[in-house]
């Protein structure tokens, strides 16, 4: 295979033409013209970083209409933050967002280098890239999932994930040599973005339409869809649980708080003990695929006519939990009702 350099890299101005025409409407974009404000940036891909944007679109704006600054997010408290980030998963992320806004309230706003970036909770190579291009105009390429796939196929980079990703990124650092994205680098940068969610997608790229078509390697040799390559993934392993769901009267469910490390830290959760002598019965088994992990979760039910008076409890409608515990929930409510009816039927 020849080496990046042997390419040149396709020319930025013609990628940015295309998103000036095309790019999405996203509710974190500044418009045309207007200058990025850097705590929605952050805010927007600290959001980002596991997930998709449609799934990250509510939450983002239930997350705005909370804390419309960085300021109004660092006076809250990490309980109320970890119960509105709950459903976005990596809980991780939640505690990090906390402690990353209280610290850029108290210096009076963020840090506007790569460098002052990284050193905040929560922000790592690729997010203190994005923050800097986007939101301080900064000469750098943040390389996420789409810009990994672009960068694949344009340089026809035919080495299998993770392996490839130095290689990719240096070649993807190669784009930023063209003096058009130094000029633009956060339009380079989300442009990019949009190629990839839009065009350059996973399976089936839309190579007639794309800008780049003519500077596209991956495409002369007929290898785009198949590139980035993938090395087999190992299967994850897989680990049980338990999870008690006890319910009053008036439906309200008792729960805890996870210690502030580890699995689901500092997040409200079902307890994985009985937490009273009642009649448990068995309510099914949920599952929960984690990045590194399968849970099989056991979950025991009953009723009670009163938690506890010291419970930390929730209506077991509403109650604000990851989605584990959720399903879990979920599972033992219908157990209880199936009870119910039982009951009456008899």
């Amino acid at each position: 295979m020849a080496p990046v350099s042997s390419f040149s890299p396709p020319p930025a101005r013609e990628l940015l033409s295309w998103y000036h025409r095309h790019r999405r409407d996203l509710p974190w974009r500044a418009a045309p013209g207007e200058r990025a404000d850097p705590y929605r940036v952050w805010l927007s891909e600290i959001m980002l970083q596991q997930t998709v944007a449609a799934t990250a679109r509510p939450y983002y704006a239930k997350f705005l209409a909370a804390y419309p600054s960085v300021e109004a997010l660092a006076a809250a408290s990490v309980e109320e933050v970890c119960a509105l980030w709950a459903g976005l998963g990596y809980y991780a992320r939640a505690r990090n967002l906390h402690e990353c806004a209280r610290l850029v309230a108290a210096r009076g706003g963020f840090p506007a280098d790569i460098a002052g970036l990284r050193a905040l909770p929560g922000i790592g190579p690729y997010t203190a890239s994005a923050i800097a291009a986007i939101a301080f105009g900064l000469p750098a390429l943040p390389v996420d999932g789409n810009v990994e796939r672009v960068t694949a196929r344009i340089f026809a980079i035919r080495e299998a994930l993770p392996a490839a990703k130095p290689h990719i990124a240096r070649a993807a650092a190669g784009m930023m040599t063209d003096a058009d994205a130094r000029a633009a680098p956060g339009d380079f940068a989300q442009a990019l973005f949009d190629l990839g969610a839009t065009l350059c997608t996973p399976r089936s790229p839309d190579c007639l339409i794309c800008p780049w078509t003519a500077h596209c390697r991956g495409r002369a040799l007929g290898l785009a869809a198949s590139l980035p390559r993938k090395a087999a993934k190992a299967e994850r392993p897989r680990r049980r649980g338990l999870a008690y769901v006890l319910l009053d009267a008036r439906d309200d469910v008792l729960l805890w708080r996870r210690p502030p490390r580890g699995l689901l830290g500092g997040m409200l959760a079902l307890p994985e003990t009985p937490p009273v002598a009642a009649p448990w019965r068995e309510a099914g088994e949920v599952t929960h695929v984690f990045t590194h992990f399968r849970l099989a979760m056991e979950v025991r039910a009953a009723r009670v006519p009163a938690l506890p008076d010291s419970a930390l409890r929730a209506p077991a409608a509403t109650a604000p939990l990851p989605s584990v515990m959720r399903k879990a929930l979920d599972a033992g409510w219908r157990a209880l009702n199936h009870k119910r009816d039982d009951d009456r039927s008899a």
